[in-house]
């Protein structure tokens, strides 16, 4: 595939791409893909806030900031590789990322809050990494959808799988 900036396109104005797949397969790939992003700052934000031992609202602020940190890192390395400039590249992993990784982080972390004794359960506790990863697995199922409605109508991931395969 020739994705050389003479052959890349740009993202459409007002940033919708129409004709995109919008299967529950392509949404739960959308959401693998923002899931990645999200577990590595989520998982990294709850491990140093524990370990410094910051109050839970500090834990999960920082959790939160990695995780759109790290989430919107992978979408724009990738944008990057296709041929596009930086600006539209941040624009690009703005207009794919932010309602799915936002989704995914009130979820996550409104499991992590609710689950009795997990944001007070040191980093060599089960219940620490039970709740973890059982937040990231609710916020996975419970992202999906969104996606699979966002890529329907041409905006979320549809946006880079547009840069991608065009």
């Amino acid at each position: 595939m020739d994705l050389s900036p003479s052959r890349v396109r740009h993202i459409p104005q007002g940033g919708i791409v129409p004709g995109m797949d919008a299967s529950w397969k392509t949404a739960a790939s959308a959401t693998l893909h923002c899931l990645t992003g999200c577990a590595i700052g989520e998982v990294l934000g709850m491990v140093v806030g524990t370990a410094l031992g910051l109050p839970a609202w500090g834990t999960v602020v920082l959790a939160v900031a990695l995780a759109f940190f790290f989430g919107y890192a992978l979408t724009l390395r990738g944008v990057l590789r296709a041929g596009v400039g930086f600006r539209v590249a941040v624009k690009t992993a703005l207009a794919a990322d932010t309602v799915s990784i936002l989704v995914m982080e009130v979820v996550d972390n409104a499991v992590m809050l609710v689950v009795p004794g997990a944001m007070d359960a040191g980093l060599a506790s089960a219940l620490f990494w039970g709740a973890l990863a059982f937040s990231l697995a609710v916020a996975f199922v419970l992202t999906v959808p969104v996606n699979r409605w966002l890529i329907a109508r041409g905006k979320g991931h549809a946006v880079v799988h547009h840069l991608h395969h065009h």
